[in-house]
């Protein structure tokens, strides 16, 4: 009540203006008034404020408003020194929510601003002050302005970082490289820094590099192709090939990081900031190093190291290797894969074929070792010998086969067997059999074998001219049937051969597959080995007019000349007369 005893009236106030209702329009004008006395604020905008009260939940803050704002204790949580009177930026969301109440935030305050200073940092091309937070995958968190920003491992130094907790709540200067606005996603780099830096440092040291020049360096990374090496603020690479003159496979067989190597430069390249480095070239060239009294037809021993299709390299010592090629690892003619007789680790004894010291070349071989089966092949295989072979592969004209390593022959087609027709080598034995040859002829120029396999046998047809004499009948099984005849296996052991006009029975029926029938020889040639045979002769004989006898053009048939013949020579005088007269009544018919 004392406060009230202060108050003074109004000047000028006109009471009956009051009682008349004109109170109204004053108290519009007071409002407007006070209205007039307040901040004029905007939402989505930041504004200053003062801290009025402030507990373990909430803080009220002041913006000059007609309502205070509430703010979660949460928010402040950064800055435990928060007191009453503290200025404070807060982020207007809202000038009234449903509860006529004023909406702050502090973060969103803290973010904007940051946002706004990161952008110009970036614009800029500006260093920040970045606090590391913790390790993520591939990299680390960085807090600028209170914005997590990702610090990729490659950025973090221009040298690999192996152990990155070491940077873990270090404060350090970065440059901002990348922003994504729509995902608000910062990229910083602390390697941007120095790299101008470096820049200037390799282009003075690289001025001053000759070709040859002998550097220490340090193994900073190394990767399958070859080994970087820190030249003091330059990097050069060590290519897998000039590590060692020897053949290395993985470059940690030579050096591990860290380590320090003396290096030689083998070349560079100003503009590109290149440098080629060697270390097998401080080292003398083990060529140079290889026994002078070794020549060509000298024995060695190596190591095989590789393995080609065409061929194997030995090291015979450290940086010295020769090649063996397939057709020098067996006499044999037709080349296999080098695999086949080598494996990487071997140890070989091999004999030196070719060697030159200026190229730094040598051919070895190991077939050599041996001696070679030609040399000795009329000896070792006379003509007429018997011998076991192996079959290696067909072709359409006969089978190549194996008699031992490096000597093979050809078995052609036609001397597979006396009786059967072989169509193709397939159908007489197969690929891997082993099979009975003879010698049929040598041509050891051209390292050839000609063999035989019906050679074995005494040729059947000898047998064949005495036993089917023309006109002779014999039993004989029909055994394959096709348009143009039947092939015919008789009882002794041949084969023949009859038309299908020669396979008419005497009900007029032609004979099936799998009949057993006489048939008659009408044709018998050994050279050709040729049986032609008729079943239908061996009933025809003896009617009054034989369809083979039949002369009404005047001309016989070739297959039945032999048979006319035959029968021609074991007729009488008597019989000659009859058939005389046969053949005037032919005639006039």
């Amino acid at each position: 009540m004392s406060n009230l005893e202060n108050i003074q009236p109004l000047e000028n106030f006109d009471w009956d203006e009051f009682e008349n209702g004109a109170a109204q329009g004053s108290k519009d004008t007071l409002a407007k008034a006070y209205d007039e006395t307040l901040n004029k604020i905007q939402e989505h905008e930041v504004v200053e404020g003062t801290v009025i009260s402030l507990d373990k939940k909430e803080v009220v803050v002041n913006i000059g408003y007609k309502s205070d704002g509430i703010i979660p204790a949460s928010e402040f949580r950064y800055n435990p020194e928060l007191k009453v009177g503290d200025k404070v930026e807060v982020y207007v969301e809202d000038q009234e929510d449903k509860k006529g109440q004023l909406v702050l935030s502090h973060k969103k305050a803290r973010l904007t601003k940051s946002w706004d200073l990161i952008n110009n940092a970036f614009d800029n091309d500006e260093i920040v002050q970045g606090y590391i937070k913790c390790r993520t995958k591939g990299g680390m968190i960085v807090d600028v302005f209170g914005i997590e920003a990702f610090l990729p491992g490659s950025q973090i130094d221009v040298h690999p970082i192996r152990d990155y907790d070491v940077f873990v709540g270090k404060t350090m200067e970065f440059k901002v490289v990348k922003i994504n606005q729509e995902f608000r996603n910062v990229v910083v780099s602390h390697k941007a820094l120095i790299e101008a830096e470096l820049e200037a440092q390799k282009k003075e040291i690289i001025s001053h590099l000759e070709k040859g020049q002998v550097l220490e360096g340090t193994v900073k990374n190394i990767t399958s192709y070859g080994v970087f090496v820190d030249l003091g603020g330059v990097d050069g690479l060590v290519h897998i090939t000039d590590l060692s003159w020897g053949r290395v496979s993985d470059p940690h067989e030579v050096v591990s990081l860290d380590d320090k190597i003396k290096v030689v430069i083998l070349d560079f390249d100003e503009e590109r900031k290149r440098i080629a480095l060697g270390l097998k070239q401080l080292t003398p060239h083990p060529w140079d190093a290889l026994d002078e009294n070794l020549k060509v037809g000298d024995h060695i021993k190596g190591k095989v190291v590789v393995i080609a299709d065409y061929g194997a390299f030995v090291e015979v010592q450290p940086g010295v290797e020769g090649l063996i090629h397939v057709s020098e690892m067996s006499w044999s003619q037709h080349l296999r894969s080098a695999q086949e007789f080598l494996h990487v680790g071997d140890e070989v004894e091999a004999v030196i074929l070719t060697l030159d010291r200026q190229e730094r070349k040598m051919s070895l071989g190991i077939k050599q070792l041996k001696d070679d089966p030609w040399e000795t092949i009329e000896t070792k295989y006379p003509v007429g010998s018997k011998h076991t072979a192996k079959v290696r592969n067909f072709t359409n004209f006969g089978i190549f086969v194996e008699l031992e390593e490096g000597v093979d022959g050809l078995i052609h087609i036609s001397d597979l067997s006396w009786t059967k027709k072989v169509k193709h080598p397939s159908d007489f034995t197969s690929v891997g059999a082993e099979i009975e040859v003879v010698v049929l002829e040598i041509d050891k120029e051209n390292r050839r074998l000609s063999l035989g396999h019906k050679q074995l046998e005494d040729n059947p047809w000898d047998t064949y001219e005495t036993i089917y004499t023309l006109g002779s009948i014999h039993q004989g099984k029909i055994t394959e049937l096709m348009d143009k005849g039947a092939v015919i296996t008789l009882d002794e052991g041949g084969e023949g051969f009859a038309t299908p006009k020669h396979l008419t029975k005497e009900d007029g029926s032609q004979a099936k597959l799998g009949e057993e029938l006489p048939f008659k020889v009408i044709e018998f040639n050994k050279e050709t080995r040729r049986i032609i045979l008729s079943h239908s002769r061996t009933f025809e004989e003896g009617k009054e007019e034989p369809k083979a006898r039949r002369a009404t053009s005047g001309a016989r048939k070739q297959n039945d000349t032999p048979a006319i013949n035959n029968v021609a020579a074991g007729t009488s005088l008597g019989d000659l007369d009859v058939l005389a007269k046969l053949k005037a009544d032919l005639e006039n018919k």
